[in-house]
């Protein structure tokens, strides 16, 4: 091997480490990794951000923004609400949630779809009496089925596509993926609705929000004395009183008016009452040390948090959010958005420690009171998912017929090859903002730029791979160990290798590095190279046995309280059933 090969192959091995260990975001390990190609001398200077204006790229850009405007709008929640028509049995609730998941993912970003569809889930579990784990890891499963039916289904699709056009000058269309895709999607489907939602372990039964973090012990009422002698300090002065108690004032009545949040700069007068969060074995502490009475309502407690606008409501905290990988001071809920953080909850177990040092991490979910416009503002703005109507916080209703027909005649274009999709799909945007169907900010607020950094960054290392003639290193190396084997058993072996490197990275970054690979064996052997690119398409969309390896997989684990080994329960059989439906279908539909 060349000094070359082996610097973009050690480059490599550390990348995919990185990726697999987790220490640090994708985006910053992939831009790192750029970053050492090009004082490597593997990617000229000259090419070092090529990657971000790549077709690929821009077009994974558009696809986030689109998506993010069809489910604010709610043009797509039609469907979504007629899951209730088959809740009765489990195998139709599940069926009709992953399949509408699935019809969506092909057109929509898939987190996206997860995200809209996962409020209904809960809802409807709850409506059902049936346990939200036993719908959420197929709905899950179903958003990454559906994805590989279509060229913007998913982003290893787009790359892949983006790969066949260096490697035989066309890309795929947006529905070369339908054959096998779909008849793949279709089985995985079947299955789960038939018999693998079967095998997901069911140790949760959801119901309201206030349940699930059991926060009624935790509330209690405060009546400020006629002879308070702490009269008009503020709540910051009543904490330094307290400092050795974790406790929250969440909302405060004076003279019938009701205020809430509460600041710490507020002042606490005779005659208050307060409703606070504080353990039930520091409570009679607090109110010794503060010299309050303990009140005895006859309302819930819980019931006073809901009083006249104000709600209390579940958000998820998905990958790359605002809130992710901050804790609660540093967000300042009460200061910056007036609202409340009551509770966290963690893989499903409620967090009962020091709130305000708490580090958030995706899949986490914050139970969170306030008025809706200020509850709005706040998901918005730190990309926070609710685990509720989604009527909470966006006001595109009225436009939604109009989005989906624009995005339509987008669809329409790129399908019959009249523009590229990346261009169809730009003039689509343009089109929803003239006609005032988007607000300026989701151009922005839609795209997850951790996503287009690793595809900026990764594409010009992929391509390292085929200018050092790596590609032909690693091809001989798998034809070596497959050198009696017929091109069916390699292509079997290409798209489990894929497969497995899904589960653990990134899927986008799995197709950058194995779609060059997979051309170079095809080549070799004399296959056809689209048949071996299919292979990888669906490999990569395959990240069923971990939580870590698709993001949906991550943002259901919380709300569902799954463990990390419960993935594989399911996503091992379905990963067998995809090899052994999938395989034959590529031979048959591409040719080998």
């Amino acid at each position: 091997m060349t000094g070359g090969q082996i610097a973009i192959l050690v480059l490599l091995a550390v990348l995919m480490v990185l990726l697999i260990w987790g220490r640090w975001r994708y985006d910053v390990i992939a831009f790192s990794a750029l970053m050492a190609a090009i004082l490597s001398g593997l990617v000229p200077a000259s090419e070092a951000f090529a990657g971000f204006g790549h077709p690929a790229t821009v077009t994974v850009a558009l696809v986030l923004v689109l998506s993010r405007a069809l489910a604010d709008s709610g043009a797509t929640e039609f469907l979504a609400r007629s899951v209730m028509r088959f809740v009765r049995r489990t195998s139709g609730h599940v069926g009709v949630l992953a399949g509408i998941g699935a019809l969506l993912s092909g057109f929509m970003n898939n987190v996206g779809t997860l995200a809209l569809l996962m409020p209904i889930a809960l809802q409807t579990a709850a409506r059902a009496g049936r346990s939200a784990a036993a719908l959420l890891m197929p709905l899950s499963f179903g958003t990454i089925l559906g994805g590989m039916v279509t060229l913007i289904g998913t982003p290893p699709n787009i790359i892949i596509a983006s790969i066949r056009a260096q490697s035989a000058g066309d890309p795929f269309s947006m529905f070369d993926y339908a054959p096998v895709g779909g008849v793949t999607a279709l089985a995985g489907l079947c299955f789960v609705a038939l018999l693998g939602w079967r095998l997901v372990p069911q140790r949760d039964q959801r119901g309201a929000a206030a349940e699930l973090f059991d926060i009624e012990p935790y509330l209690a009422e405060l009546i400020v004395p006629e002879d308070w002698a702490l009269d008009g300090k503020s709540v910051a002065d009543l904490h330094e009183l307290a400092d050795d108690v974790e406790w929250q004032v969440v909302t405060r009545l004076r003279h019938g008016v009701r205020r809430s949040p509460v600041w710490r700069s507020d002042e606490i007068r005779i005659g208050d009452q307060l409703l606070i969060e504080v353990g039930p074995s520091d409570l009679e502490k607090l109110a010794a040390r503060l010299e309050v009475k303990l009140g005895e309502a006859d309302d819930s407690k819980t019931g006073l948090l809901t009083a006249d606008d104000a709600q209390v409501i579940e958000a998820l905290v998905p990958r790359d959010s605002g809130a992710d990988a901050r804790t609660s001071e540093q967000l300042r809920f009460v200061s910056r958005f007036g609202i409340n953080l009551l509770g966290v909850s963690r893989h499903g177990r409620p967090y009962r420690g020091r709130l305000g040092a708490f580090c958030f991490r995706e899949g986490d979910v914050l139970l969170l009171h306030g008025e809706a416009d200020k509850l709005a503002d706040a998901l918005s703005t730190l990309g926070l998912l609710p685990l509720a109507d989604r009527g909470l916080s966006f006001g595109l209703r009225s436009k939604g017929p109009a989005l989906i027909a624009i995005f339509a005649v987008a669809i329409a274009l790129a399908s019959t090859g009249i523009l590229p999709i990346h261009i169809a799909l730009g003039l689509a945007l343009v089109a929803m903002v003239l006609a005032n169907l988007m607000p300026l900010r989701s151009l922005y607020e839609g795209v997850n730029w951790p996503v287009i950094v690793l595809l900026g960054a990764l594409i010009p290392v992929g391509g390292a791979l085929q200018t050092t003639g790596a590609t032909h290193v690693v091809a001989e190396a798998i034809l070596g160990l497959a050198s009696t084997w017929s091109p069916v058993v390699v292509l079997g072996m290409i798209l489990i290798i894929t497969m497995t490197l899904s589960d653990v990275v990134n899927n986008a970054a799995t197709a950058i590095v194995m779609g060059p690979i997979a051309v170079t064996v095809a080549e070799r052997l004399g296959s056809n190279p689209d048949a071996f690119l299919m292979a990888v398409a669906v490999g990569a969309s395959c990240a069923f046995l971990t939580p870590i390896g698709h993001q949906n997989n991550a943002l259901i684990m919380g709300p569902a309280g799954y463990r990390f080994g419960d993935y594989w329960r399911l996503g091992l059989p379905l990963e067998i059933l995809i090899v052994t439906v999938s395989l034959p279908s590529i031979v048959l539909f591409w040719g080998i």
